[in-house]
C-alpha cells in the first residue's frame, strides 16, 4: 500500500465516525476495510442497551462487504476515540481480530491504527494476534 492509498483510508475511517451510534460509552469508533478487488468496505459502531449486541466498526465493515459475497481483504484502517476525538489508538477488540482471522491471510493482512492521516502505525494481524485460531487449524 502506498502512503496516499494509507491516506484514503485514514480519511474514510474518519468519516464513519459521524455515523457511529454510541449513547452509552460515547466511545466512537469507524473503520475503512480494503478488499482485494480495491474496494473500500466502511463501518462504525453501534451500541445496544443490552451492551451485548453491540457491534464494533471493524465487525461491521467486515459483514456488510461480506454479505455482498467479497472475502478477501488486503487491510483495515480503524480510528476511535470519546466523542469521535482521536487522541490515542483504538486497536480492534478480540473478537473483531477473530473475525479478521476468518477472513485474511494474519501474515499478510495489515492493520492501520491512526489518530489522523500523519500519525499511524501499520501491524501485521499476526502481531495483534500472535497464535491465532483460524480456518486453517481445521485442515
Amino acid at each position: 500500500m502506498d502512503k496516499n492509498q494509507i491516506e484514503k483510508m485514514i480519511e474514510t475511517a474518519i468519516e464513519q465516525l459521524r455515523f457511529s451510534y454510541t449513547p452509552y460509552s460515547g466511545f466512537k469508533v469507524g473503520a475503512a476495510l480494503l478488499a482485494k478487488d480495491g474496494k473500500i468496505y466502511t463501518g462504525c459502531n453501534i451500541e445496544n442497551a443490552a451492551y451485548t449486541p453491540t457491534n464494533c466498526a471493524e465487525r461491521t465493515a467486515f459483514f456488510k462487504a461480506v454479505s455482498e459475497g467479497v472475502t478477501e481483504f488486503e487491510a483495515i484502517c480503524v480510528v476511535g476515540g470519546k466523542d469521535g476525538v482521536l487522541t490515542e489508538y483504538a486497536a480492534p477488540c478480540g473478537v473483531c481480530r477473530q473475525v479478521m482471522m476468518e477472513f485474511c491471510n494474519p501474515k499478510t493482512f495489515q492493520v492501520i491504527l491512526a489518530t489522523g492521516k500523519e500519525q499511524y502505525d501499520i501491524y501485521t494481524l499476526e502481531e495483534i494476534l500472535p497464535l491465532g485460531f483460524g480456518p486453517a487449524n481445521l485442515c
